[in-house]
């Protein structure tokens, strides 16, 4: 599937619509350039599964896990070199069927996201239009 979102409101209402297919033991792989708003699709979704909007890029922290029904594990792995520093960090452990697991930058480290992971490929930045495409696994 693919959408289009002339701007940043339409852009995170797609997030939100997304988010109400989301289920535990979905993985999402988010893929897009820099500024692209992978976090703003992130924060978008917390919003709609929790109804708050404490989501933040976890850039620098690697994981943020968000309490709720259903969690959510947000891991960014822009900054991570290989998988032997994402297993000493315990990101492996992120991938809880319980949980609805984000991943950003998972083309940095394929091996980790499984195979069965829901492909958001995000294409534009700042407050312009932007291609958002979905694809889901077949089942």
């Amino acid at each position: 599937m693919r959408q289009r979102a002339a701007d940043l409101a339409a852009f995170e209402a797609l997030a939100r619509e997304f988010a109400r297919s989301l289920r535990p033991g979905d993985v999402v792989a988010l893929e897009g350039d820099l500024g692209a708003g992978k976090t703003t699709f992130v924060a978008a979704i917390v919003r709609a599964l929790h109804g708050n909007d404490d989501a933040a890029s976890p850039t620098f922290t690697f994981w943020h896990h968000y309490a709720g029904k259903p969690p959510i594990q947000h891991l960014d792995l822009y900054r991570i070199e290989n998988r032997a520093e994402a297993t000493e960090l315990g990101l492996h452990e992120a991938f809880d069927p319980r949980s609805v697991t984000i991943v950003e930058w998972p083309e940095r480290l394929p091996e980790l996201v499984p195979r069965a992971a829901i492909r958001v490929r995000i294409a534009g930045a700042g407050t312009g239009p932007r291609e958002v495409q979905i694809v889901r696994p077949a089942s």
